[in-house]
């Protein structure tokens, strides 16, 4: 078949190697002049298989309110004016508060763990089948606490990712600073943590650019610098796919092409839902906004080489080779990527401070590099109120749709891209019992929630 692929982040990239891989006749198609430059360029670099909780939980309403007058808290809700794009907020945040509940979120980690696990196992296969490089390291995620009462939790924790066939596993102090002695700066404030030997790290452009790159020698046609200006349905059936080149710095674009396809993935993140409902389809994808520095490391040998986990920030920091990148926070506002207003630089500001407090002197935090240059970078990670992304075919024949992934676009990437290969070929994804797929032909896959 020819396969239209809209997107060349993690997800889009995944889906037109496995789509190639199956001998279809693939095109991407991407609004930047590269892959990977926009919600995959600067993630926190974690395949976090074990911490994969959901945003909504029992917890979730309460912590939210007292969070929205702090601008640097771990989950931001910013409320917009609830007409045009702002409803769309709205009737995601209701749609949140209804996955609020034990049962939702227990239903919602096995889904996520499972696509997780499936997800990480095609990673590894592309990895030993490509030799892409891309400052790997197979060395497990920690995480740590500082607060007793929140370390009492993490037996539980740790027991719901067991059952669901993770192994993450409660470590006191001193066995967590034995896994990674980086930290013992900060011991005097950590009483506790929990240890995934399984999970690994790495830098998601470099492996989605690397991706793609060999997905170009393998005959994909790229359209970099293309903006979508109209998906084309006719007699219900997506047909065709309207786009025109695109100067991002002038905002012109040139003349306006129709490509034809017989299948069309819309694998645009955040932008995602936006797109669809001009054709009618409505899924509940939201923009969380995420931020994230990377430093240059000054002491290698005081640097984590084991990915972590702040519980009490909610960050995760990676080493990406003589860089540490650190991630966090989540702004629900809109499609705002403004790196300089007030919330925004309180939010860098404590990545920063967050770094030099837990490991003083080794990396240089400084908010800006001689001459101006930033640490600093945001994106918008495309969030369903449940977490679990959206793989499969709308309810328009030909126009399929593999987006949603929040923060775990790097862990679930590789898996997400495979499934969607599967179902447009005709094939029953492994976890199809496991995990709703949106309109699959699999006949065991359950509903999803959202659907």
């Amino acid at each position: 078949m020819k396969i239209i692929v809209l997107g060349a982040g993690i997800i889009g990239i995944s889906t037109a190697w496995h789509l190639r891989e199956r001998g279809h006749e693939v095109t991407v198609i991407e609004r930047q002049p590269a892959a990977s430059l926009e919600t995959t360029f600067a993630n926190a670099g974690q395949i976090s298989v074990s911490y994969c909780e959901p945003w909504a939980n029992a917890e979730a309403p309460l912590k939210v309110l007292k969070w929205m007058t702090k601008p640097d808290a771990p989950l931001l809700f910013r409320p917009q004016w609830p007409v045009g794009e702002g409803l769309q907020q709205w009737l995601w945040g209701l749609r949140f508060l209804g996955q609020c509940n034990d049962a939702a979120f227990e239903r919602n980690v096995s889904q996520l763990v499972a696509l997780g696990a499936y997800s990480h196992a095609a990673l590894k296969d592309i990895v030993n089948a490509t030799g892409i490089e891309y400052h790997r390291l197979e060395r497990g995620i920690a995480h740590y606490y500082t607060d007793a009462a929140s370390f009492d939790t993490a037996g539980a924790a740790a027991e719901l990712m067991r059952r669901h066939g993770v192994s993450r596993r409660v470590v006191s102090r001193d066995e967590l600073l034995k896994i990674e002695p980086a930290f013992k700066p900060f011991a005097h404030r950590i009483v506790g943590g929990t240890f995934t030997d399984t999970d690994e790290s790495g830098d998601a452009r470099l492996f989605t650019q690397g991706l793609a790159r060999l997905c170009e020698q393998r005959g994909v046609e790229f359209l970099y610098g293309h903006a979508v200006q109209q998906l084309d349905v006719s007699n219900n059936r997506a047909r065709s796919v309207r786009v025109a080149p695109v100067d991002e710095q002038s905002r012109t674009s040139g003349p306006v092409s129709d490509l034809k396809a017989d299948a069309i993935v819309v694998a645009t993140g955040s932008y995602t839902a936006p797109m669809l409902r001009q054709v009618g389809v409505r899924l509940p994808i939201y923009p969380g906004k995420g931020y994230s520095a990377t430093f240059k490391i000054l002491k290698p040998e005081a640097a984590p080489w084991v990915s972590a986990i702040d519980d009490e920030l909610k960050v995760a920091m990676s080493r990406l080779g003589d860089e540490l990148r650190v991630a966090g926070t989540i702004e629900v506002g809109g499609y705002d990527l403004d790196l300089n207003g007030p919330i925004a630089r309180a939010r860098c500001e404590m990545l920063a401070r967050r770094i030099e407090t837990v490991m003083p002197g080794v990396c240089d935090t400084r908010l800006e590099h001689e001459g101006g240059q930033p640490n600093f970078w945001c994106g918008l990670r495309p969030a369903t109120p449940t977490n679990i992304p959206f793989i499969g075919q709308t309810r328009i024949p030909g126009l399929w749709v593999n987006a949603g992934h929040g923060t775990l676009g790097w862990t679930h990437g590789a898996g997400s891209g495979k499934a969607l290969a599967e179902l447009i070929n005709g094939e029953v994804p492994r976890i199809a019992d496991r995990f709703g797929f949106l309109g699959s032909a699999a006949p065991r896959a359950p509903k999803p929630a959202l659907a």
